[in-house]
């Protein structure tokens, strides 16, 4: 097993700091180290410095994808932090539905992992508009950093273990399944979200409107305050007015650092 030294780790984690945002704490060293081990074997690395060598000078990208591929967590669920599925359906629904006269939702669900958050918002949406679906454009964004989750959520496939917490007419609705273990999401359901890769920390996002309603939740905690205000203001500037944003319970704004209003926890609104 290969071991890291203090100088190897602070270059590491200075590059994926700046690169992609994510702080790493001196306690992270052994789960990175750990995570790092198979990928060092499989190319004969002799050590962290020598990969670290390959992942600066690979002009293709493909290493440090792998890189962010091997130390995110990309933890999720479906119904994770539930109440504020209620609030996207009982409370911005509605509203977000009597605003927009050329009926075109834009939601934005960044960070998404394997697909369930935005999976999620697009079953609500079905079920919220029924008939009138058909007339309305409400296909979700969902951008994240790693190639490796986005193919899963693309398949849309779960194991019906994580599905057991959506309500029943949702699994026989929204769901077809494949085995005793699996069930894969409805073409109606997996066509209605636009995967796409995106790093967070690109100066510049290629977004030509602005949207009512973006998800980042459990995303930010991996950021210090800097990268996290830095995102936030430019969440701000692609947030119609009027528009929300969501943030993990884990999470919280500094009220005096950002103009969005504070509603109610982990949700804010653009006024």
């Amino acid at each position: 097993m290969h071991t890291i030294t203090d100088k190897e780790f602070r270059r590491l984690s200075g590059f994926i700091e700046e690169h992609y945002g994510i702080h790493l704490k001196d306690e992270k060293r052994a789960l990175v180290t750990g995570r790092l081990q198979n990928v060092l074997a499989q190319k004969k690395f002799n050590g962290f410095s020598e990969y670290f060598n390959y992942i600066i000078s690979d002009k293709t990208g493909e290493a440090a994808i792998t890189l962010i591929d091997k130390i995110t967590t990309n933890h999720t669920y479906f119904m994770r932090e539930a109440n504020h599925f209620t609030y996207f359906r009982d409370r911005v629904l509605p509203y977000l539905v009597n605003k927009c006269r050329d009926k075109d939702l834009r939601i934005w669900s960044a960070g998404c992992s394997t697909g369930e958050e935005p999976s999620t918002l697009v079953m609500i949406m079905d079920e919220y508009l029924g008939q009138e679906k058909k007339s309305w454009d409400t296909k979700v964004l969902a951008t994240d950093i790693s190639s490796k989750v986005l193919d899963i959520a693309k398949k849309g496939s779960y194991i019906n273990e994580s599905i057991a917490a959506l309500p029943h007419h949702w699994r026989l609705n929204y769901f077809k399944k494949i085995d005793a273990e699996k069930a894969v999401l409805t073409d109606k359901i997996k066509n209605e979200v636009i995967y796409r890769k995106l790093n967070l920390m690109d100066k510049t996002f290629p977004f030509k409107k602005r949207f009512h309603v973006i998800f980042c939740r459990n995303v930010m905690i991996y950021f210090n305050n800097e990268t996290k205000m830095e995102l936030v203001r430019k969440f701000y500037d692609l947030t119609e007015p009027g528009g929300y944003l969501f943030i993990g319970h884990s999470e919280s704004l500094n009220r005096e650092e950002t103009k969005y209003k504070y509603i109610i926890p982990a949700v804010y609104r653009k006024e």
